[in-house]
């Protein structure tokens, strides 16, 4: 993987994700997503799917966070107490139309890469309400949920197909994924299916073995043998070697949540 390529791509102004810039925290949330893809032998599509995942839950951050902090909010770790009263201000209002009971008052809510909630699901990533919230577990959780199908029983593998076209190039539903975490593919699957695209350009970029520096010797030594080669090698008088001399030489050649109600 280059990941150099990578970054560069992703901080362009027209791919989808982060703008024209990362800060130190999106870096390092973005590295050791990377880390374990490369320790884990992931595939580029899978990768770009866990990406936007991260990219959507986070609001871009690629940090753990509780719920109800996103990218602009001032207050990046709000205490439980804070985080609930907000959840119950919001529902009170009718903001959360998709809660039919509250499941944050023992403070479960969502917390981590991907805002897992419910008791049942910490413990079946093997988190705490404290780990969930350390960037290594949660990226190790995201992971395997994402793999295993531990979030909504669907899993990574059930989204791979063959371009019907071509049978012998895979591709991955990106739009549909999005139920790997969360039922609201009508609502948010286009948007995942954009990140995702914009995740799985950076990381196909393909690698060099050759060094910018490498690259310059090489450009320099090849010009060098082209001016050489312009002048002859046995002329005939001095007046004939300055013309070749003063004769030119031959042909040279870089989201947010739809919705923030706290």
């Amino acid at each position: 993987m280059n990941r150099s390529a990578f970054y560069a791509s992703v901080r362009q102004r027209a791919s989808g994700v982060f703008g024209t810039s990362l800060s130190q925290a999106q870096v390092e949330g973005c590295k050791a997503i990377l880390d374990e893809a490369e320790r884990r032998g992931t595939s580029v599509f899978h990768l770009a799917a866990i990406l936007s995942e991260v990219y959507h839950e986070t609001g871009g951050q690629m940090q753990p966070v509780k719920e109800t902090v996103y990218a602009n909010s001032k207050d990046r770790n709000p205490t439980d107490a804070a985080v609930i009263k907000r959840l119950d201000t919001a529902f009170a209002k009718g903001q959360l139309t998709w809660v039919k009971k509250p499941y944050w008052r023992e403070g479960w809510f969502g917390r981590g890469l991907i805002q897992i909630t419910h008791e049942a699901n910490y413990r079946k990533l093997g988190l705490s309400k404290d780990t969930a919230l350390v960037l290594s577990s949660s990226v190790r959780a995201t992971f395997d949920g994402m793999e295993q199908g531990l979030f909504t029983d669907r899993k990574l593998s059930d989204y791979d197909y063959l371009v019907t076209r071509n049978p012998d190039v895979p591709g991955f539903k990106y739009y549909a994924s999005r139920a790997i975490v969360n039922g609201d593919t009508a609502g948010n699957g286009a948007m995942i299916a954009t990140y995702a695209k914009a995740f799985e350009t950076g990381l196909s970029r393909p690698s060099t073995s050759q060094s910018p520096l490498s690259l310059t010797k090489c450009l320099f030594a090849t010009l060098k043998r082209l001016c050489v080669s312009s002048i002859p090698s046995n002329p005939k008088s001095p007046r004939s070697s300055r013309r070749a001399r003063s004769r030119p030489a031959a042909g040279s050649p870089l989201s947010s949540p739809s919705s923030q109600p706290f």
